[in-house]
């Protein structure tokens, strides 16, 4: 829990009777690899926070392709947050790419911490844009060579190499899974 509001303290400040009213609001879950935290046809139920382990946005294209749009790692809010506001159906699914511990707030817990803490909108706000400009972030420019597009990943995730599946890492990259060892190899 200590991760999850020294990440909340970056954006306001809250008083310790507000800070356990944080804490008991929210609940741990677990995911195994592969498990999803939302899941496209479902409306999103939760908002999360990643304690360990990374997750993935991800989405099939009209020739049934599954496509990696985003990787989210620690200490960083996860949520299909436009849909679990409007209570709408999610189009893409959030997936442990790793064995994942998170932080989980039910719809009714996060928006009563609205209704009880004095500046938790703002707060909120700032957590939301950060979580929703990493969901957003568009994968590598298609034109680029694909060995410019892993050297950017790999700027952009330097830790993720090595952590989750080859073929997440391609998909994103758009190119196969026999191309991106090709070029893992040439970069040795």
């Amino acid at each position: 829990m200590d991760q999850l509001i020294d990440y909340i303290l970056q954006f306001g400040n809250l008083n310790k009777q507000q800070i356990d009213l944080v804490i008991k609001s929210a609940g741990e879950k677990e995911l195994r690899k592969d498990e999803y935290f939302s899941e496209a046809g479902k409306i999103p139920k939760q908002v999360g926070f990643i304690v360990k382990g990374v997750m993935r946005g991800c989405y099939y294209n009209r020739e049934g392709e599954e496509i990696t749009r985003c990787f989210i790692a620690e200490n960083s809010l996860v949520a299909d947050y436009v849909n679990f506001e409007a209570n709408t159906v999610s189009s893409e699914y959030l997936q442990a790419c790793t064995d994942c511990k998170l932080i989980v707030f039910s719809k009714q817990a996060w928006e009563a911490l609205s209704q009880i803490i004095v500046g938790w909108d703002n707060i909120k706000n700032k957590m939301v844009q950060i979580c929703m400009f990493q969901k957003s972030r568009k994968g590598p420019v298609i034109s680029q060579d694909a060995t410019t597009r892993y050297l950017e990943f790999m700027e952009n995730y330097p830790s993720l190499t090595n952590r989750v599946p080859l073929a997440y890492i391609a998909s994103y990259l758009g190119v196969t899974q026999q191309s991106l060892s090709r070029i893992r190899k040439n970069l040795r």
